[in-house]
């Protein structure tokens, strides 16, 4: 994997719980890691062919390849926020691909 194509950076955040002063679970977002990626853009007609049809946005990141990644996981870019709908490595332990679509917060 070509350093140069890993254009962006992206931070991978999972879902954590915590108990607020007075005992009650506060769920929330940790940051997992800050990564260098390639940005890659899908058609959702092209990602979502076998599902029909959709109106949200799918998004490709390629990165170095990471241990103990998650489909609970999901990745910022920026202001905008993607939820990880699959993971497929590259290589042998080369790099990862993250198959992403866009949320709404």
């Amino acid at each position: 994997m070509r350093a140069g194509r890993l254009d962006r950076t992206i931070t991978i955040e999972r879902v954590t719980t915590t108990v607020d002063d007075f005992g009650t679970p506060v769920s929330g977002w940790a940051t997992v890691a800050t990564v260098r990626a390639q940005r890659i853009q899908s058609t959702t007609e092209e990602f979502m062919r076998a599902f029909g049809a959709s109106s949200e946005a799918a998004v490709i990141f390629r990165i170095r390849h990471m241990d103990g990644l998650t489909l609970a996981d999901r990745v910022k870019e920026g202001s905008a926020t993607f939820d990880v709908k699959e993971i497929k490595e590259l290589g042998r332990r080369e790099g990862l691909e993250l198959r992403c679509m866009a949320t709404g917060g």
